[in-house]
């Protein structure tokens, strides 16, 4: 079902009780055993969890959810055994002094389908990423991918969802999840496992190491000012947007004809400007491509305003992007 190929350096990857090949059957076993009991949970923002778990009644958990959604420790009778063990064996919960536990993975839904990614707080370099944008980007990707393609580049991996939600709608896909961090890789190719899709996980830099062409690629870019450089979350120069453009710039480079490149990302707003799209205009040449861009909420994650490097920021917008090259795929 999936080959992992490691193409880059040395990793990011640090040590995790569940970051081990030998752990794989087991995650697939807990997720399938959540799938069983219709497990559900949708991950909010850095921001609205620490607010969630201010409050006197999240200190720990009193339900399953509690425990993969809102990684909070529990004593190990709150769970039936079949679930401790499950969790143990694939390494999702770590012992506390107190003899409690506490999870080491968040689980979540988008859509229909369940993914692993990182517990909270996410504030490893290597942390994987899934969240409220993530939602956003799967509806983006409903709305605009062309139903014949084939093969399918999800380029920026993180949890999986955006070529996971591609995919799964296409009869016969073949996935390519990419992503420099190899915990994402790893965790999204249990994800991809788990929903059924014929995939391979490659470790690259950016998107030019990759070869061959693709009808369908799918990139959700890191587009924050991030002081600590997490790799999940810095989208670099140009207030973040940076990596979006240079992804995209790439990324038509590895369209075959008739493929489709679908986008979706948030952009620094200074004086009125997008500064991506400036960035686009700049930089985009070539009868063969269209391009569609659109703004898709005027204001997200405004608590960030405040920190370094947003003085001339005023707002962070999410927007998406489908560009579209000639010919027949």
């Amino acid at each position: 079902m999936s080959q992992i190929n490691i193409m880059g350096g040395p990793g990011l990857a640090e040590a995790e009780p569940w970051y081990d090949q030998a752990r794989r059957p087991a995650l697939l076993a807990l997720l399938r055993l959540l799938a069983r009991r219709d497990y559900a949970f949708t991950t909010a923002t850095p921001a609205t969890h620490a607010r969630v778990l201010k409050r006197p009644t999240r200190r720990v958990a009193t339900a399953l959810r509690d425990v993969l959604g809102w990684s909070l420790p529990f004593d190990r009778a709150l769970l039936d055994a079949e679930m401790v063990e499950a969790l143990e064996a694939a390494g999702a919960v770590r012992a506390l002094p107190d003899g409690r536990l506490a999870p080491t993975l968040r689980v979540s839904n988008v859509g229909e389908q369940l993914y692993f990614h990182s517990a909270y707080p996410t504030t490893a370099q290597d942390a994987v990423f899934l969240g409220p944008d993530s939602h956003r980007f799967a509806r983006w990707i409903a709305q605009n991918r062309n139903p014949g393609a084939r093969r399918v580049l999800d380029y920026g991996a993180g949890a999986g969802v955006g070529g996971i939600s591609a995919a799964s709608a296409i009869a016969d896909a073949h996935l390519t999840l990419a992503d420099i961090n190899p915990k994402a890789l790893f965790l999204s190719s249990i994800n991809a496992e788990h929903a059924g899709i014929a995939h391979d996980a490659v470790q690259v830099r950016e998107p030019q190491e990759l070869t061959g062409l693709f009808d369908l690629i799918v990139t959700h870019p890191p587009f924050m000012i991030d002081a600590d450089r997490r790799a999940y979350r810095d989208g670099g120069e140009l207030y973040g947007a940076q990596l979006s453009l240079n992804w995209v710039m790439q990324g038509v480079k590895l369209l075959a004809p008739g493929g489709q490149l679908i986008l979706h990302t948030g952009v620094s707003i200074v004086d009125g400007r997008d500064v991506l799209l400036d960035g686009l205009r700049s930089r985009w040449s070539g009868d063969a491509l269209t391009l569609h861009y659109a703004e898709l909420d005027p204001d997200i994650f405004s608590e960030d305003l405040d920190q370094p490097g947003y003085e001339e920021v005023e707002r962070i917008a999410a927007v998406g992007l489908v560009v579209s090259r000639s010919g027949a795929a």
